[in-house]
């Protein structure tokens, strides 16, 4: 980097020619003299690829990249600076409130805080309010670094117990970096917008109370979730989107349509009602066919098993605040959190030789883990779900095959309901089990297969389970928004734990690998994601309900029994409407209800022999044979349009 005396040579990105600067100067300063336009509209910088304050100096000088609002890094910003400004907003209101993290969130921010009293949704609109003042006053936002202990002496005095635990934690760090807009101060990493004049586009959504650290021993805190856009427009859009998003809960649209239910008694268990039975059974039919065309062998295991086991496979020192255990004649048992160890019996059952592989086990297991009561969301975040699972036991020769195959068939469930999707490689996170250069070997093959498919992904540091590196699938629904479902993971450590054996061509023993694959994830949360996708309105062959006949009146029931009865013959599902209710009243239920398809016999139908059909979404189809409905609802379902 070329240094003359005190000056440095600088570049601003995409803005001409290198320049010179004093290494005091800010990047801002440097930044409206070399690129006044860009500047503008500048909320934050990478120097020289480390995100920085606009404020920050230009040091020892290098490139310099302006990020606006509209960037996702510049957005990141705006978000984090607009949850100190509603925290500022709440102390300056309610005094005394004491604050424990605001970190962003996708879409969005929250702050975790302690006031006085209890907040309810009423106090939104006055926070706001002063959130707004703060912005019109403009505040410059200013970054300091002090002596850790000078920073925890400071907080001790405020009486911000939940900033001093974060500080007794930082006992290798000397100084700390504080934040002060005004009167505020808070303890941040940073980096923020250079004022609070820089915000302004923003909204509170809701409240939510949240257990200090996650620890339910710890205290419950008011969560107060809010979002921020570049501008009013990309905000108004997302609250739109919020109230579509809304209006297509799955919890509201699984009541309305019978799927499902929870009750007190079974805090985030799911009760599944016939017609969710039936959407389930459609989900679990079409995977079971689909892997079985590919080579997969079903099996079941276990519900609960010795905590031996769970010690032997990783689990009990990795996972066990979310297991649940009992005793059985004064042994330690525990239920399921994940089907693996049962697989691995399986495998292990007998002598395998290097013909039998690649060896594909597929289950359909209901796991339980332990969740907070304050994380359950539906069919979301549950407590009880069936994992699609696959363990497929292969010899190292074969890795690449494998998991080539597990992203065609993952393309061809996801292409079926017309979701997009993004991939994710997570590589080896710090509570790794086993030696480097195995993790080195496995995250390498997925790197393989991956190009080998040429399918675009993301690298993921330090992100992957804590026996091997994995790869995720993030579907992407009919509002824009992203759910992590289908996995891949690569597992060289359980074999080992297991003494998992092959007889190899030569006669000796050899150590299978493992890949653990999800194509759903879970069902519960697939299907609400599904639920979610389609506003409740299924696909002809998910549809618990396919067709609703409904005679006109009584003299028409025996006639909608008839043609009922054929439906049912083809394989669909069909139901005759037989209230005493008008015929306009039974259409506008059926489309409630989100039936594919209606038929309406009356006189004109009787005496003619044809249906009269209508759609959901696309009304009146007119008359037809009844054939011709057969022909075309089997053609339909089976097609899985």
């Amino acid at each position: 980097m070329a240094v003359t005396g005190q000056r440095v040579q600088v570049w601003i990105k995409g803005a001409g020619e290198p320049s010179w600067a004093e290494p005091g100067e800010s990047v801002q300063e440097v930044a409206l003299r070399l690129a006044p336009g860009k500047a503008r509209d500048a909320v934050v910088a990478r120097r020289n690829g480390t995100l920085v304050d606009l404020k920050a100096p230009v040091g020892e000088g290098g490139e310099i990249e302006l990020l606006d609002a509209q960037s996702p890094a510049g957005l990141d910003v705006v978000r984090h600076s607009t949850a100190h400004l509603m925290a500022q907003a709440l102390q300056r209101l309610m005094p005394g409130t004491r604050l424990a993290i605001g970190p962003t969130i996708e879409d969005g921010f929250y702050y975790d805080v302690a006031p006085p009293r209890p907040l309810s949704p009423d106090d939104l609109p006055a926070i706001e309010a002063e959130m707004r003042r703060i912005v019109a006053e403009d505040l410059p936002v200013e970054r300091e670094e002090w002596p850790r202990e000078e920073a925890l002496r400071f907080f001790r005095e405020r009486g911000d117990a939940y900033k001093v635990e974060i500080l007794e934690e930082l006992v290798d760090q000397p100084k700390v970096s504080l934040y002060k807009q005004g009167e505020f101060i808070d303890l941040c990493r940073g980096p923020h917008v250079p004022s609070t004049g820089h915000l302004g586009h923003f909204k509170l959504l809701h409240l939510a109370g949240a257990y200090w650290r996650g620890d339910s021993r710890r205290d419950m805190l008011t969560r107060i979730y809010g979002t921020a856009f570049a501008s009013d427009e990309a905000l108004a859009e997302h609250l739109r989107m919020l109230e579509e998003a809304a209006r297509r809960d799955h919890r509201r649209l699984g009541r309305e349509l019978g799927l499902f239910l929870f009750a007190d008694e079974g805090p985030g268990f799911p009760f599944w009602l016939p017609a969710g039975v039936i959407v389930r059974n459609a989900l679990v039919e079409f995977s079971r066919a689909e892997q079985q065309r590919r080579g997969y062998l079903e099996v079941s295991t276990p519900l609960v098993l010795r905590d031996s086991l769970w010690r032997r496979s990783g689990h009990y020192d990795h996972y066990r605040e979310n297991m649940y255990f009992t005793e059985i004649e004064g042994e330690s048992f525990a239920i399921k959190p994940m089907n693996c160890p049962g697989a691995f019996l399986i495998y292990a059952s007998e002598v395998r030789s290097y013909r039998d592989l690649p060896l594909r086990l597929m289950e359909f297991g209901l796991v339980h883990r332990h969740e907070l009561s304050g994380v359950l969301n539906g069919l979301k975040r549950v407590r009880a779900f069936t994992q699609d699972d696959a363990h497929l036991f292969l010899r190292p020769d074969q890795i690449t095959q494998e998991v080539v195959g597990v992203l065609e068939l993952i393309e061809h469930i996801y292409g079926t309901f017309g979701f997009a999707y993004r991939i994710e490689l997570s590589t080896r996170p710090d509570n790794a089990m086993g030696p480097e250069e195995l993790w080195d070997q496995a995250t390498a093959a997925l790197r393989e297969a991956l190009d080998q498919s040429g399918r675009p992904y993301q690298v993921h540091e330090g992100e992957g389970a804590f026996y091997g590196p994995k790869i995720d699938f993030h579907v992407r629904d009919s509002l824009n928004r992203s759910w992590q479902c289908g996995t891949i993971q690569l597992d060289f450590m359980n074999p080992e734990r297991f003494d998992l054996t092959y007889v190899g061509q030569d006669g000796q023993k050899h150590r299978p690998v493992v890949i653990h694959r999800a194509l759903f994830g879970s069902l519960e949360r697939f299907l609400a994601v599904l639920i979610e996708h389609y506003a409740g309105a299924l696909p002809l062959w998910l549809s618990p309900v396919q067709v609703r006949v409904i005679p006109v009146a009584d003299r028409h029931a025996p006639r909608a029994g008839e043609v009922a009865g054929r439906l049912v013959a083809a394989g669909l599902r069909a139901e005759v409407d037989a209230r005493e209710e008008k015929l306009g009243y039974k259409i506008r239920d059926a489309q409630v209800r989100k039936v594919p398809y209606m038929v309406v016999i009356g006189d004109k139908e009787v005496q003619s022999g044809l249906v009269a059909v209508r759609h959901r979404s696309e009304g009146d189809l007119g008359s037809m044979g009844l054939e011709e409905l057969e022909r075309r609802l089997v053609e339909e379902a089976a097609a899985r349009r």
